[in-house]
């Protein structure tokens, strides 16, 4: 990004918003942002989950009526207001100012849970540099007599303890022993691990220092954070085909399953996974397009970054799979016994597959490697998102020289502060709480639907049309009105009806059940933002004057201070003409 220029008010000196330098540096920055770890580890399993290639059906035509409409929504809207969320959307549809904030309360959550990741990751990092990696063997303080070594004649490794087999594997054993250490439950926070602390305590250290100077440092981490993940990629995918036993995998990761179509659940989980990798209803995507250019052409750019993270997400699978492959092999399982979802791939069954490989601490480091540079371009633009709307809210007082550095500090304490709870031995429930209701499947869709709503209806779909075409000078494809008029806020609906009649409550390895209070939590984090969105349009609705048609008019017409649009400005100035004529 470029150097942020500076204005005088007063006796003030207040220093702008910056602008990306380079469009690459957006491109980096934005592929970097929704090519995460959701990529990595979660639509493969999903695939191969829901159907294998069948679950593609789903998956493109969530990514074609809702994918790429939202996130081309969001990335122009950015662009043309040149603000955060938390003021730009009181600016289009004064009724949906809380939007904006519901948004924001969404990557609070993001970032709290995000980082703990990275510091699981980065002691995963650190003990593959060891001479032996340490979860192939039961030699060590934290296992148990009932350990497992990693032998290729040990099949029932590959179960849980709470499975009700007294045999645990020694990766096993190493994840829930060794950097957990898991303690009876959420009520017992028991002691601090010391040695994931640190990692975290690294993890956003790192995150400050790409992001603290706005978007001229993030704009130069970018090309480091966000390509290099591809080169990992790329040799563990050339390495994982090598493998015996490859095709195997790759042949459970895609072989289609067309009953499974029946099945609202695959339905639900290729929703969710486009709203969850697009990073949609975060803020994220409008604030980093807030920094373009007005006539940068966002609306091209949108569709090809869309079409990069669904084409990751494809190969990733082939990375994950033809070592799943390999590993049955070996062991003489069924991939189906030892494929497990979300960070259980990545902490368990990863590093248990490199293990049995030649040099398995080089593919151990060059996953993990991967695995953090992914997290690290998605955490630290949350971090910039909280930091920017602060800065929009009040920019009189954060603007000065340096505040936005000791802003960026004091949120970066604040959270590491409070992730020290997640470094407990019962910081594991706190986590899988707040990842699991926080942002969770309903809590997007719905605040998507309202999104779409907003402009479809409340801006208006034609007046969007208009914007796009002025900054981009093209006119975007009728296809994108129809969407957000119809047919985003129809399957967004469709899937949050089906999301709630399918809720399951939330269970650790599906034993643990929480105490009621930690439900009760659960269901403030994934309400709140919704009813802070209708709450604070309700006010807006009674606070405003006159009779009830006429407030709803009024909280729906967007500022008459916003950028006007080649086809506005040519309509005003025939209006001013006609008006001096008469």
């Amino acid at each position: 990004m470029g150097e942020p220029e500076k204005r005088k008010v007063g006796n003030k000196e207040l220093t702008e918003r910056g602008q990306w330098s380079k469009k690459v540096e957006f491109l980096l920055a934005m592929a970097g942002n929704i090519v995460g770890l959701g990529n990595v580890w979660r639509f493969p399993y999903l695939c191969f989950k829901n159907g294998g290639g069948a679950f593609i059906i789903p998956y493109i035509l969530f990514a074609v009526t809702c994918g790429v409409p939202l996130f081309v929504l969001d990335v122009c809207i950015g662009q043309y207001t040149k603000q955060s969320p938390a003021k730009f959307w009181g600016r289009l549809c004064p009724l949906a100012e809380g939007f904006g904030y519901g948004c924001y309360v969404i990557s609070l959550y993001s970032c709290i849970a995000y980082n703990m990741l990275l510091a699981w990751g980065l002691f995963y990092l650190i003990s593959s540099l060891s001479s032996t990696l340490p979860w192939t063997t039961c030699s060590n303080h934290w296992n148990t007599e009932n350990c497992i070594e990693l032998t290729s004649n040990q099949t029932n490794m590959i179960l849980n303890s709470t499975q009700g087999n007294s045999s645990i594997s020694s990766v096993i054993e190493f994840w829930e022993g060794r950097v957990l250490n898991v303690s009876q439950g959420i009520d017992i926070l028991g002691d601090l691990n010391w040695e994931i602390l640190l990692c975290l305590l690294a993890s956003w250290v790192a995150c400050y220092f790409c992001i603290w100077k706005g978007v001229k440092s993030t704009g130069k981490a970018v090309y480091f954070t966000a390509t290099f993940p591809y080169v990992m990629l790329l040799l563990l995918m050339l390495r994982g085909l090598t493998l015996p036993g490859a095709l195997t995998g790759i042949k459970y990761y895609l072989y289609p399953k067309p009953s499974r179509l029946a099945d609202s659940q695959v339905w639900i989980d290729a929703g969710t996974q486009i709203f969850f990798s697009y990073g949609l209803a975060t803020g994220s995507i409008a604030v980093l397009g807030s920094y373009n250019t007005y006539k940068t052409n966002s609306y091209r750019d949108s569709i090809w970054l869309c079409v990069l993270n669904s084409c990751t997400s494809f190969i990733a699978g082939f990375v994950v799979f033809s070592v799943l492959g390999f590993m049955a092999e070996k062991l003489g399982a069924d991939i189906e016994d030892i494929a497990q979802p979300g960070p259980g791939l990545a902490f368990i069954t990863y590093p248990q597959a490199v293990a049995m490989m030649p040099l398995p601490q080089l593919w151990s480091a060059c996953f993990f490697i991967m695995l953090i540079l992914l997290g690290l371009d998605t955490q630290f633009v949350g971090l910039e998102l909280i930091a920017s709307t602060a800065i929009d809210i009040f920019p009189n007082v954060l603007r000065r020289p340096y505040r936005r550095e000791l802003l960026l500090l004091f949120f970066s304490t604040a959270f590491f502060c409070f992730q020290i709870l997640l470094t407990t031995q019962g910081g594991v429930y706190i986590f899988q709480l707040i990842d699991y209701y926080g942002s969770s499947g309903a809590c997007l869709l719905f605040m998507c639907l309202i999104e779409s709503l907003i402009i479809g209806w409340g801006f208006g779909a034609d007046r969007m049309f208009d914007v796009i075409e002025d900054m981009c000078d093209m006119r975007p494809s009728a296809f994108f009105k129809y969407c957000w008029r119809y047919f985003t806020p129809l399957m967004c609906f469709g899937t949050f009806i089906f999301y709630m009649a399918k809720y399951k409550p939330l269970m650790y390895n599906n034993v643990y059940v929480y105490p009621n209070w930690a439900y009760g939590l659960g269901l403030f984090m994934v309400t709140f933002s919704p009813v802070l969105v209708i709450t604070w349009g309700l006010v807006k609705l009674y606070t405003s004057s006159g009779s009830l048609k006429q407030r709803f008019k009024r909280v729906f017409t967007p500022d008459d201070k916003l950028p006007m649009t080649e086809r506005q400005r040519a309509q005003s100035q025939i209006s001013d003409i006609l008006m001096a004529g008469i």
